[in-house]
């Protein structure tokens, strides 16, 4: 079996984050904090954080606060859950969450809940799981779950379940793994996973495992190396992990590596990526891959950032 090249991967991270004009950095120039997260947790999963100056990454997350209390993916841009999210996320690896005024944040996300009880993603209304899934997380990250309506949150994310036991972004939304993760993902941090038949689930999830070792997201699909983490964590947090060969799982996540200059893509042979390199390495680590840190299923952040947060240790 091949090997995780870390010490490539880490100085691909640091590289993107200094690359200003190439390709990779204007098309994530809209998302740069979604970008920040993949890269940054890498780091941390591979004991790498370090080599990062966490006083500039600090200042500059709070530079792309907006005045509702919400963040944009960059300096100036408009605020969205998304971005909200990956800020706190942020915040947390270097344990800097106190920088942070939580009941504005937290008033931002509890105001985006509708009647429903599903979430927008930001004042312009689009309605998905997903943002179910970040509300959830971000405020529990924030000690402020109490700020939203729980119960309407679980009973709209329930109603998005399907026949095959999956979940979309909308009620009678077709089952996808990206969504499953986001609803078992808020079902698990609500302590509302008895809402799932896991058995039927599960087989759906592991159904997604195809001859070459890999998981795609929905039927017929190719597989993806970002669907080693959407499929693999809901998998664990249902307790049907041992239902996927993950030997043959870890061996197509190194045969996307970029042995030469760092990073993983989606499939073998293309090119990679900063959001695929970040969801091949976390996927290794729910698969226990040696020398990587433990990373939370639920919160996609490293076991030992989750407990300082509610264990305080």
């Amino acid at each position: 079996m091949g090997e995780l090249e870390v010490e490539k991967h880490v100085k691909y991270i640091l590289l993107v984050e200094k690359r200003k004009d190439d390709f990779e950095s204007v098309v994530m120039e809209h998302l740069r904090m979604n970008g920040a997260y993949w890269g940054l947790t890498t780091l941390d999963l591979l004991g790498k954080l370090e080599t990062v100056d966490t006083e500039e990454v600090v200042s500059w997350v709070m530079k792309c606060q907006h005045e509702s209390g919400g963040f944009g993916g960059n300096v100036g841009h408009d605020p969205h859950l998304l971005y909200t999210l990956s800020s706190v996320q942020v915040l947390a690896l270097f344990d800097k969450i106190n920088v942070l005024d939580t009941d504005r944040v937290s008033n931002y996300i509890a105001g985006l809940q509708n009647d429903d009880g599903s979430f927008s993603g930001d004042m312009w209304g689009e309605v998905d799981t997903r943002f179910s899934y970040i509300a959830i997380c971000c405020l529990s990250l924030l000690h402020h779950l109490d700020k939203i309506n729980v119960e309407k949150a679980v009973k709209y994310i329930v109603s998005c379940k399907n026949l095959d036991g999956g979940f979309g972004c909308t009620p009678g939304g077709e089952s996808h793994a990206g969504q499953v993760f986001c609803c078992v993902g808020a079902l698990s941090i609500t302590g509302s996973l008895h809402h799932i038949d896991k058995d039927l689930l599960g087989w759906w999830l592991c159904e997604r495992q195809v001859k070459s070792g890999g998981l795609n997201g929905r039927p017929e699909k190719l597989p993806d190396v970002c669907y080693s983490w959407w499929v693999l964590s809901s998998l664990i947090m249902i307790d049907r992990v041992h239902w996927i060969d993950k030997e043959k799982l870890v061996k197509f996540i190194l045969d996307c590596q970029d042995k030469e200059n760092g990073g993983i893509s989606d499939r073998p042979d293309d090119a990679v990526d900063v959001y695929h390199t970040y969801f091949g390495v976390a996927g290794l680590s729910l698969l226990e891959y040696p020398g990587l840190k433990a990373i939370d299923p639920a919160y996609a952040l490293p076991v030992d950032v989750v407990n300082r947060i509610f264990f305080g240790r």
